[in-house]
């Protein structure tokens, strides 16, 4: 299926699928905003104004400014967070399906957003751990991100859940 989109960096102005654009926008979503560098500008560009984010580790979180407080309480607490993908990301329709690795180390204040338990300032506990994403777009915004994560792992890693 051919959409009547063309992606803006795109200067011979070459059509792309629905699936293509909305790969594109998806990478722009993990690099921007999960990525090692963020830039808060994305969640203004790419996320629809009533986006869902839903991971298992944390409370849903619903809209913008919402979402926004999330990403910068969690970068705060683990300055150097960074997830990346470990496959091709994988479309069809208005959904695009990632699969990831990632983590960091809490250096920051303390971290009262898991759901399982916090964290106090500084405790220098690094986390890394894997999890798939399932986006669904509308329009070349995201109007939902679910994940299942390896929220075990983490939280184990962090001290929050006892190994047995």
């Amino acid at each position: 299926m051919i959409t009547s989109s063309v992606i803006a960096d795109n200067p011979k102005g070459i059509y792309m699928s629905l699936q293509d654009d909305n790969k594109a926008i998806v990478g722009q979503w993990f690099d921007r905003f999960w990525g090692k560098t963020f830039d808060a500008s994305v969640i203004e560009q790419i996320a629809a104004p009533d986006m869902l984010l839903k991971y298992s580790l944390h409370e849903p979180r619903r809209g913008r400014a919402d979402i926004k407080n999330f990403i910068t309480d969690f970068r705060a607490a683990f300055p150097d967070l960074n997830f990346w993908g470990t496959a091709d990301l994988l479309a069809e329709g208005d959904y695009v399906i990632g699969q990831w690795e990632g983590g960091g180390t809490h250096t920051g204040p303390a971290f009262k957003d898991f759901l399982a338990g916090s964290l106090s300032a500084n405790t220098g506990k690094t986390m890394r751990f894997t999890g798939v994403t399932i986006l669904k777009l509308k329009d070349g915004k995201i109007v939902e991100e679910i994940g299942l994560d390896d929220g075990v792992a983490c939280l184990t890693q962090l001290g929050i859940l006892k190994a047995a």
